[in-house]
């Protein structure tokens, strides 16, 4: 790492730790998450240079894993039994979200078939971007319209689980802490089994070893205790900066038109999720807040430190955006395939 990118990288941690810093000041719900990413949104428009390195990001992604998976309960798995009908909510969500969003983005803002498919992907950005190299797709815009999706996502689904009284943080009282030689050897074990999945192209690879190196020996009863506090808060924090660094160097005419153009599908997916969450939880007997988190299209990795944050059932959450990801790994080529032969035709 050279000097100019450990400047980026140092800023962007300090700026990260003064928007975290605020927002516990300010008591705002998920503060460790939200405070990072506004604040470095905001200095990455403002046209600071920021990043977070790669191995930095994926060392969060597998703690945030190995907390999920600490999470993980005989109890947690007995209830295991009313998911069914909610994994097949979350496939039909998807596929509705994305049609919806691409028709919105279609007709009212006069976005390309491709691009608007592509920006409407309720997730799996990296994955997108990467489907837009073989296409005409403008990949400024997909990136700053998913972008957005995620940001207004983290920013929202906090403040309304506060309002309707469902934002519990602190109120599983105090959790033991894993102890270190444990969580060095479950780390380890997480890393592996990260590197395994990443070799076979699993999404949120580390994030996925983490949970099951963690998982395993806690639902056995083998291990217990929590991800200690004074490392998991840098872990939001980093998590928070992350997100905003995604808005670092993009010009203030090219985000007001995908700004717009992503706030009104954002808003409505985010209506629809809620409304299916707010179904499944009616149904199944699931806590609407756990629901709301798990049906949220957001980022995965960012959604998972939320749900850990707001002490909601991980496991639910996780497996929930798993299965949405595995779902879009499959769904978006067969779209995207699908109107490439059209055009071919057409």
């Amino acid at each position: 790492m050279n000097r100019a990118e450990f400047r980026a990288v140092a800023l962007t941690v300090l700026f990260g730790a003064l928007g975290a810093s605020g927002a516990w000041y300010l008591g705002a719900p998920a503060p460790f998450l939200i405070g990072p990413a506004v604040v470095v949104m905001v200095a990455g428009l403002a046209g600071a240079k920021l990043t977070v390195p790669h191995k930095l990001r994926n060392a969060c992604f597998l703690l945030i894993g190995i907390s999920m998976g600490a999470s993980v309960t005989p109890e947690v798995i007995v209830a295991a039994k009313r998911w069914p009908l909610s994994f097949v909510m979350v496939i039909v969500m998807v596929t509705v979200l994305l049609y919806v969003a691409a028709w919105i983005l279609q007709h009212l803002f006069r976005i390309d078939r491709k691009t608007a498919l592509l920006a409407s992907s309720p997730g799996h950005l990296s994955f997108v971007i990467g489907l837009s190299a073989d296409s005409k797709a403008d990949v400024p815009m997909i990136a700053v319209i998913q972008s957005v999706r995620v940001m207004a996502l983290t920013l929202a689904v906090p403040p309304i689980l506060s309002a309707l009284g469902m934002a519990t943080p602190g109120s599983s009282g105090p959790q033991v802490a894993m102890e270190l030689p444990v969580l060095a050897i479950v780390t380890a074990v997480a890393v592996g089994l990260g590197l395994l999945f990443t070799r076979w192209h699993f999404p949120a690879a580390l994030l996925l070893g983490g949970v099951a190196a963690s998982a395993i020996p806690h639902v056995s009863g083998f291990i217990s205790g929590q991800v200690p506090v004074w490392i998991m808060n840098p872990v939001y924090i980093i998590i928070g900066a992350l997100i905003g660094t995604r808005f670092s160097g993009v010009s203030i005419a090219a985000m007001r038109t995908a700004f717009i153009a992503g706030a009104v599908t954002t808003v409505v997916v985010t209506i629809m999720a809620a409304a299916c969450a707010a179904f499944v939880s009616w149904v199944t007997g699931v806590p609407f807040n756990a629901a709301l988190i798990a049906f949220a299209p957001g980022g995965l990795e960012t959604m998972a430190a939320m749900a850990v944050m707001m002490h909601v059932d991980t496991t639910y959450v996780g497996s929930h955006h798993v299965i949405r990801l595995i779902f879009l790994s499959f769904l978006m080529p067969w779209v995207m395939g699908r109107v490439k032969r059209e055009e071919k035709n057409g």
